[in-house]
């Protein structure tokens, strides 16, 4: 590949490198933008967020979770992720009553245009390449009882490096079962299964002399990139009230994590809301070493007659430069 394919792949591992550097499946998937997490609220609670996904964020977390979605909802997040690249996603949910919720939702991470440079031209050539991930999906969930709901996700994903792009599907499924006491609720789900990708383009048609001593004539040559498997991720939740009074309530939650490629971590999340108005949230994950812990809050409000939230979340990483995200919500 081109030197400047290597910028933007190099840039976008840095950190997966940086944090798990002795684990033995590190790097045995690509497409890592799905691995970034969705929604302030959920990112505020340290990604324990399974079981306690039931807004328009929820097809990010465990489509089983739109079920609890009372008609139409909408979701808006955005998120500087480590200073260097945009994360965009928008969903929204509708619920159609017996015959069950459906929902659309996007993920877009985009990068600055960054100067193309050579190994003869180690300044710049004076152009420019970008580098862009999307995932386009559609979710379809149905509440079997009361207290139980399962829920499916198909996906459209595509990568691009400059001309060079990636395309390929993936599925997720989840469930969500809700118990009476405290409202504890139990969920699970499988996400990014799917088969392998790679990238394929017009910089990867090139001309080749098989005999470097003797040249002879170019052989127009097709190079292939290798395949790559989608980070699939297991994750099984359960979140409880810790406490409910007249004006304040308080919920827990905790999230084991098996994904195909890294070690397995316990994500831990609590938030307490005032009066249904004011959230406060924090975060910790176990065995997960650069991540320190998470910290945000949330505003809950009415414009013009539509309840509409504001959520924002502050991750502190240990050597990568700490992330801020800003979500934006409402029922309607």
């Amino acid at each position: 590949m081109k030197i400047k394919h290597l910028h933007y792949t190099a840039l976008l591992m840095a950190w997966a490198f940086t944090l798990w550097a002795q684990n033995p499946n590190l790097g045995t998937s690509g497409a890592q933008f799905l691995k970034i997490p969705v929604s302030a609220r959920a990112a505020a609670m340290g990604g324990a967020f399974v079981a306690v996904s039931r807004d328009a964020s929820a097809p990010f977390w465990n489509p089983a979770g739109i079920t609890q979605v009372k008609s139409h909802a909408a979701h808006f997040s955005h998120t500087r992720w480590f200073d260097t690249f945009d994360v965009d996603a928008a969903a929204y949910v509708y619920n159609a009553g017996g015959f069950g919720a459906v929902a659309a939702s996007v993920m877009m991470l985009s990068v600055e245009e960054m100067e193309i440079t050579t190994e003869f031209q180690p300044n710049g050539t004076g152009g420019y390449f970008d580098a862009q991930d999307m995932a386009v999906a559609l979710s379809y969930a149905k509440a079997l009882t009361d207290r139980f709901s399962v829920g499916v996700t198909g996906r459209y994903i595509q990568q691009r490096i400059w001309n060079e792009t990636a395309n390929g599907f993936a599925f997720d499924v989840g469930t969500w079962y809700q118990l009476p006491f405290r409202n504890l609720t139990i969920a699970m789900s499988m996400s990014n299964f799917g088969p392998d990708m790679r990238y394929d383009g017009a910089d990867l048609s090139v001309k080749w002399d098989e005999n470097s001593t003797y040249p002879n004539r170019l052989v127009p040559t097709r190079l292939e990139t290798e395949a790559y498997a989608l980070p699939l991720n297991f994750e099984f939740g359960i979140a409880m009230d810790l406490f409910r009074t007249p004006f304040a309530k308080g919920l827990i939650a905790v999230d084991a994590v098996h994904p195909n490629d890294n070690r397995e971590r316990i994500h831990l999340g609590t938030e307490i809301t005032f009066f249904d108005r004011l959230a406060l949230r924090g975060g910790y994950k176990i065995n997960m070493d650069e991540s320190l812990y998470d910290l945000g809050f949330g505003v809950n409000a009415f414009f013009t007659g539509i309840p509409v939230s504001f959520d924002y979340a502050y991750s502190v990483y240990d050597i990568l430069p700490d992330v801020h995200r800003l979500s934006f919500g409402l029922v309607f």
